[in-house]
């Protein structure tokens, strides 16, 4: 390859990473507002695995830091659960290097998971349910308004899908809501954030994965098994995805049959019109995602070509 040539191909590939980082921050910064994730005054407690999912959440949390029009700190939190062969250097060094204020809390959860559960079976519920406690005692002493977690979009779905299949609950990850033991709450600023995105962003970012099997244990099966079906149907379906996304954003309780959630003892016909009646499918269908384009933000860019965007209303 000529030097032209190769200058030629650095070049297109630095375009296509400010790009993506530009649909990244845009993604987080649209969340953060429409759930009021992060407020004046707030130190957000950024949990660090070492994993691409949370290295993207960092770096683009760093970004709106400068930019924000309120004053936020962050504080990031890496868990050693003293996995064998785990790398204990990579996170402090990389986060010194970054000039990031960062915790490295060393508990040995491992032994207790590897006492605990059958030799073959998975071990994720009960190291997270471990690892959950630990960050929210962490969180306390650190006086930490907020705990932000690296799920996206695709972690969202995956969600909800094994909640409706193997739980029988419409339930899936929320972009903000309350811990478990009712003292902190919880964002997922990448919860607009596509899965495919977040990993070319870590690839471009050339950031130091740690993998996340060092304990040995498989991956979920369900969970696996619905990642897989979601991601096929992505590539089979272009718009399906974001469709389902959508639409769990637009939530009719009077469609459903929670009987809990919306009162169907009391509905009488009172004659007037009523937009929300019942016509099922008998609307259009939708068009929306009928044609829909991967490259989302090549028509319009609403940040403009800079890179950098706006985040309003944070308070």
């Amino acid at each position: 390859m000529s030097v032209a040539e190769k200058s030629e191909q650095e070049k297109k590939q630095r375009y296509n990473f400010n790009k993506l980082e530009k649909r990244l921050r845009r993604h987080v910064g649209r969340a953060i507002e429409d759930f009021n994730m992060i407020e004046n005054g707030d130190k957000v407690m950024v949990c660090l695995s070492g994993g691409k999912d949370s290295y993207t959440l960092l770096a683009i949390l760093r970004f709106l830091q400068k930019i924000a029009p309120i004053q936020f700190s962050l504080i990031a939190v890496n868990l050693d659960q003293k996995q064998p062969g785990f790398p204990e250097h990579i996170l402090p060094e990389y986060l010194r290097a970054e000039g990031v204020d960062f915790r490295i809390i060393e508990e040995d959860t491992y032994s207790i998971v590897k006492e605990k559960i059958p030799e073959g079976k998975t071990t994720c519920a009960l190291c997270s349910r471990l690892r959950r406690g630990i960050l929210y005692r962490v969180a306390k002493e650190l006086g930490a308004t907020k705990i932000a977690l690296g799920h996206h979009r695709d972690d969202m779905l995956e969600t909800l899908m094994l909640n409706m299949f193997y739980g029988g609950k419409m339930k899936s990850m929320p972009p903000k809501l309350v811990s478990d033991n009712g003292e902190h709450v919880v964002i997922r600023p990448l919860a607009y954030a596509r899965e495919k995105d977040i990993e070319k962003y870590a690839s471009y970012a050339n950031f130091p994965i740690i993998p996340c099997n060092l304990c040995g244990s498989q991956e979920n099966l369900q969970r696996k098994a619905i990642k897989e079906m979601l991601r096929q149907w992505d590539r089979q379906f272009p718009g399906r995805i974001e469709s389902m996304f959508t639409a769990m954003q637009n939530i009719v309780p009077s469609h459903l049959a929670d009987h809990q959630l919306f009162d169907f003892k009391s509905i009488q016909a009172d004659g007037q019109a009523n937009v929300n009646g019942d016509t099922a499918f008998d609307q259009p269908t939708p068009t929306e995602f009928l044609h829909f384009r991967d490259e989302e933000d090549d028509a319009a860019n609403e940040d403009g070509a800079s890179g950098v965007i706006q985040v309003r209303n944070l308070s």
